[in-house]
C-alpha cells in the first residue's frame, strides 16, 4: 500500500482522546544486532514535536537548562542521575566538558542513547549562537540505534499533515536503509500506525 492510502485509512479509524503518534516499523532480516553496528542521526524535514534539553555547560545559558560542573557532584547518586535520564530527551555537552560528561554521566546516558556526540550535541565554542544552532539541529533531528532486528521511530503525530509525515517517513527510510550493512536486502517489510492500531504494511520504493 503507498504511504499516503495508508495514512488515509489509519485517518479513517475510530479517534482516541489524544493526539496518537505515528510510528513507522521497519522490520529487518539477515541482521545481527549485536555484530550489525546501526547508529546514526536523521534530520527530519518536518519538526513534530518539542524536545527537551538539558547542557552540561562551563557557565548557565538562557537557552537551556543547564548543569555546570561543579552541579556534576549531585549526579553520583544514582537515583538522582536515573531521573535526569527520564526528564530530558536529548544533553548537549560543552567540548572540554566531555571527559568529565563521560566519566560521570556515560554509564546512563550511553544505554539510554542520550550521549552527546560530535554528530548531535558536542559543541566546540560555548557561546549563544553554538547554543542555539545545536537546539535547533536537535529539535529536527532522529537517531537511530539497532537494538533488535525491528526498528521502532516516531515520524509524526495525527495532527501533522499527511505531506509532511510521508517526507519524515521517506527520509527516515533512506537513512535506515542506508546505514544497513547489505542496505535494502536487509530490509524485510515496512509499516506504519498509530499509536492505539495495528500496523499497515507500506511501499516506500
Amino acid at each position: 500500500m503507498k504511504i499516503q492510502e495508508a495514512l488515509k485509512e489509519l485517518r479513517s479509524l475510530e479517534k482516541k482522546k489524544f493526539d496518537q503518534s505515528i510510528d513507522l516499523i521497519v522490520n529487518l532480516k539477515k541482521i545481527d544486532p549485536k555484530r550489525d553496528q546501526v547508529n546514526t542521526v536523521v534530520t527530519l524535514p518536518h519538526k513534530f514535536k518539542e524536545k527537551k534539553v538539558c547542557g552540561f555547560l562551563t557557565k548557565k545559558s538562557t537557552l537551556v537548562e543547564t548543569i555546570t560542573e561543579p552541579e556534576f557532584q549531585r549526579y553520583k547518586d544514582k537515583k538522582e542521575l536515573k531521573n535526569l535520564v527520564k526528564r530530558y530527551d536529548y544533553f548537549i555537552a560543552s567540548a572540554p566538558l566531555m571527559g568529565k560528561v563521560a566519566t560521570v554521566f556515560g554509564k546512563i546516558l550511553g544505554p539510554a542513547g542520550k550521549m552527546p556526540s560530535p554528530q548531535l550535541g558536542v559543541i566546540m565554542h560555548e557561546d549563544d549562537k553554538n547554543i542555539k544552532e545545536s537546539l535547533d539541529k536537535i529539535s529536527k533531528s532522529l537517531k537511530i540505534r539497532l537494538k533488535e532486528a525491528s526498528l521502532k521511530l516516531i515520524v509524526g503525530k495525527e495532527t501533522s499533515k499527511d505531506a509532511d509525515i510521508e517526507e519524515n517517513i521517506l527520509a527516515v527510510y533512506k537513512a535506515i536503509e542506508n546505514a544497513l550493512p547489505k542496505k535494502r536486502e536487509n530490509v524485510r517489510n515496512v509499516m506504519i500506525k498509530l499509536t492505539m492500531s495495528k500496523p499497515i504494511k507500506i511501499e516506500v520504493i
